[in-house]
């Protein structure tokens, strides 16, 4: 077998919108595979719902398995919360699986996009702090007790931290506490950890890095594996839109042609962890999770 990881790359740039929405600021999903000629073809998708989202997944990763072909499947949110919100939430069991199950039960996502995600934020507030934070952000129509549309204050000392290690190493991607506006990860998280968890279900899928450990990555490590699932940042690629390209169009073809082209140079093992031990391996493996390409 070849040196290389994976034989498919899909790359997905998720949205919370709650209604069904394409174009700018809506789901694009990357492909990246061989086609009938054994070259590496690219193709774009833009589903108008998350449930059409996860359908069309579900049957681009089934058709994969079918030709035996490995995948990347990156997902531009945080697979992992800030340490110690499990723990704030006193979920029990490994912290990264408890809070996707969390997640999972507790989102409500209907058919047309509308969601329960402000409700969801303001019950994991008032449970961890039983105030309205550390989540912020919302509509109006939809600001309560535990919720504020605004962000209330600063994250202090004795308090869930902002960000995550990953975060700090990067410089740029927003808290995952907001879960409005421009950028809101937490919307995206929310609505988008459950799909994932019921996509997992159905293959022989691997979660990075809880499950494949910090570290570089061998076809060994992978041999049993049909996909692994791992979080990306996009805008650190400097995607740059060709004709007719919309932004986060571009930005989902850029992450499938660079993940392709570093795994067939045998570069991209080495960006799944440090070779070395990290002091921050435990979090990283237990809890936060890590974005692929992100400096260790």
């Amino acid at each position: 077998m070849s040196q290389r990881l994976f034989q498919a790359y899909v790359m997905v740039d998720w949205s919370a919108a709650s209604k069904p929405t394409t174009g700018p600021d809506s789901i694009w999903v990357g492909v990246l595979k061989r086609n009938v000629r054994f070259q590496m073809a690219f193709e774009s998708h833009n589903p108008a719902t998350r449930l059409d989202a996860e359908k069309l997944l579900t049957n681009v990763l089934d058709d994969l398995k079918r030709k035996g072909e490995r995948t990347l499947v990156g997902f531009d949110f945080p697979l992992g919360f800030p340490r110690g919100t499990a723990a704030a939430l006193q979920l029990v069991g490994e912290p990264w699986r408890a809070l996707i199950d969390f997640a999972a039960k507790e989102v409500k996502d209907k058919p047309d996009n509308t969601n329960n995600r402000f409700q969801v934020g303001a019950k994991m507030n008032r449970l961890m702090t039983g105030e309205a934070f550390p989540f912020w952000g919302a509509p109006a129509r939809d600001e309560q007790t535990m919720l504020s549309a605004k962000r209330p204050r600063e994250h202090g000392e004795g308090d869930l931290p902002e960000l995550r290690l990953a975060e700090q190493a990067i410089k740029g991607p927003s808290s995952i506490w907001k879960l409005y506006y421009q950028g809101s990860v937490g919307g995206q998280a929310l609505t988008g950890l459950p799909v994932i968890k019921r996509l997992a279900e159905k293959r022989a899928a691997k979660f990075w890095p809880f499950e494949t450990g910090w570290k570089p990555l061998t076809p060994a490590d992978l041999s049993e594996v049909e996909c692994v699932f791992a979080e990306i940042y996009p805008s650190m690629l400097g995607a740059k839109p060709a004709a007719g390209e919309i932004k986060d169009q571009a930005q989902v073809r850029t992450a499938c042609e660079r993940f392709n082209a570093l795994d067939d140079k045998g570069q991209l093992a080495s960006m799944f962890g440090p070779a070395k031990d990290d002091p921050r391996r435990e979090v990283v493996e237990r809890e936060e999770g890590w974005i692929l390409g992100a400096p260790a």
